[in-house]
């Protein structure tokens, strides 16, 4: 059925694949006519695979339309029903509760590897969520500055250090909805300096855009104001100079810290088709921007990710240092010392609803919880107390 909002190109997906249907059957009406069937057909946007056309002996025998029910069906994906939303809250809590179980047992000397170990288990243990929605990205110390860490070069390997902060992005999968959590902290439970100034500036960015989503707001617009904010912590910092945030920002300054997208799509996939589809706005090319999985404006029902991050990645400050324009806004002596930090991501699943948005992840995130929390866990593993 659809689920109309307006006359949006997702609310008359269902009314055009009803119209298509009806054309065909009076066409195949006439007599010698063959059926039509409808293949599903076309390019993931942000993948950028093909989905696998189906076939069958016996095919011959009708019309295949493999042209119209790739853009049809990827549109009504992207509001989801009662029920979709009910299983993407359960699986949320189960993450967000193997996330908090992960948090309480942290410690210097453990290996990342053991850490998404803790969040496997707990999911399937307690939540029966057997999958995981991708491939956990376990990143301590420097290796938080590579965003998707964790793979089979890179195997979440390194020993904790005392002073490293963890990048923990992880999400199990239930009936095939996902879930896509990150949380960032510091393994001795007690954010220092710079992991408290950078830590916040992720924070505040990420709050920005929770209270300004809303139906009707566009993507990119939320995009630009978590650019905004992490550019105002880092130039309040002393780590960027030379300009206004206005100025800072014409320069692309801001991608040099968060070279990706605010968020994403999330539903069946992890990273939901439709966000580049037919009648969907077009990718900017504009740095920082470009990297965004989707320019939707939304509306209600649709679920996305918030993922604002602050990283110190070499291989692009290293040549921001000696370039003309990036380099006069960039404090170089102080942010060479930060290139051993690593980086800060935080990544909250919403519902857009009719006046704003539900968070569905339930892990703590202030750092004042954050903190508190870890204090708990560590007093409970003394005395044992702390479930």
């Amino acid at each position: 059925a659809a689920r109309s909002v307006g006359a949006s190109p997702f609310s008359v997906a269902a009314t055009h694949a009803a119209a298509l249907l009806a054309a065909d059957a009076a066409d195949d009406a006439d007599e010698g006519r063959r059926a039509v069937l409808y293949t599903l057909k076309g390019k993931n946007t942000d993948s950028g695979a093909y989905a696998a056309e189906a076939t069958f002996d016996g095919i011959d025998a009708y019309r295949v339309d493999n042209g119209a029910l790739f853009d049809v069906i990827s549109k009504c994906r992207l509001v989801k029903s009662p029920a979709e939303l009910t299983v993407l809250r359960y699986v949320n809590k189960v993450s967000s509760e193997a996330h908090m179980e992960v948090m309480r047992r942290v410690a210097p000397g453990m290996h990342e590897y053991q850490l998404e170990a803790l969040f496997r288990y707990k999911c399937a243990h307690d939540g029966g969520a057997r999958h995981l929605a991708y491939t956990c990205i376990c990143g301590a110390g420097i290796n938080g500055a590579t965003l998707h860490y964790g793979h089979a070069g890179a195997p979440n390997d390194r020993r904790l250090g005392d002073n490293d902060m963890v990048l923990l992005d992880m999400g199990s999968e239930y009936h095939c909805y996902a879930s896509d959590i990150t949380r960032s902290y510091p393994v001795s439970g007690v954010f220092d300096e710079r992991q408290r100034m950078v830590y916040v500036a992720v924070y505040e960015a990420q709050e920005a855009v929770l209270r300004a989503v809303r139906p009707g707001v566009s993507w990119l617009d939320m995009h630009r104001l978590a650019a905004k904010v992490l550019v105002e912590h880092l130039l309040r910092a002393g780590l960027l100079r030379g300009g206004t945030v206005d100025e800072l920002l014409a320069a692309h300054v801001d991608a040099l810290f968060m070279p990706h997208g605010l968020g994403h799509h999330m539903g069946l996939d992890t990273h939901d088709v439709a966000g580049y589809g037919a009648g969907m706005p077009k990718r900017s090319k504009e740095p920082g921007l470009s990297k965004l999985r989707t320019a939707c404006v939304l509306e209600p029902g649709m679920v996305l990710t918030v993922e604002p991050g602050c990283y110190f990645i070499r291989a692009l400050l290293e040549p921001a240092f000696a370039d003309d324009t990036l380099g006069r806004y960039l404090v170089e002596d102080k942010l060479r010392a930060f290139l051993d930090f690593g980086g800060v991501r935080l990544e909250d699943d919403i519902i857009v609803t009719a006046d704003g948005c539900e968070n569905m992840t339930l892990a703590p995130r202030h750092i004042d919880d954050v903190e508190a929390f870890m204090k708990r866990a560590r007093a409970g593993a003394v005395d044992g107390t702390e479930k």
